[in-house]
């Protein structure tokens, strides 16, 4: 559909708790689409948030890139469970050059709907669980550097 502005911080839509989706029409696909296309445009994103576009629903879009973890929408996305702790480094193509130490979950158990609005149940751990707790705080209003033990500019060399 169409490449959208990620909006940076400060934008209205990143600090709102989003609205579960009731339906998916065909705003709902368009949305899903662009997020799709957005996160494709950038070099080195690996999930979006529907927030991070201006629109305040419950959808992102996770893809690692890496070959191994499929690509995945998620709509009204809920961290059913969590297990253990872990602090590792963070970034955020709304907060760009900056990175965080964040403690997130070890795994997790997130449900929610696929693009098809079929019920699914995602186990994961390692960066697939750093990312969807990531994108779900978006779906909060919470950015990463709101969690962050320390937020740092990448250098400039």
């Amino acid at each position: 559909m169409a490449v959208r502005e990620i909006f940076k911080r400060g934008y209205p839509s990143l600090s709102k708790k989003s609205k579960r989706i009731d339906k998916i029409d065909k705003e709902t696909l368009n949305l899903m689409q662009d997020l799709k296309d957005t996160l494709y445009s950038t070099e080195t994103g690996i999930g979006l948030a529907a927030p991070q576009l201006g629109v305040n629903k419950r959808v992102i879009f996770v893809d690692l890139r890496d070959g191994i973890a499929k690509p995945m929408i998620l709509i009204n996305p809920v961290v059913a469970a969590k297990f253990g702790k872990v602090e590792g480094e963070e970034g955020c193509l709304s907060l760009p050059g900056y990175y965080g130490m964040v403690d997130r979950p070890r795994k997790v158990i997130v449900n929610g709907l696929n693009e098809k609005g079929e019920k699914i149940s995602v186990r994961a751990s390692g960066l697939l669980c750093r990312d969807l707790c990531h994108e779900i705080d978006h779906l909060e209003g919470i950015m990463f550097c709101d969690k962050a033990k320390s937020l740092y500019k990448e250098s400039e060399e």
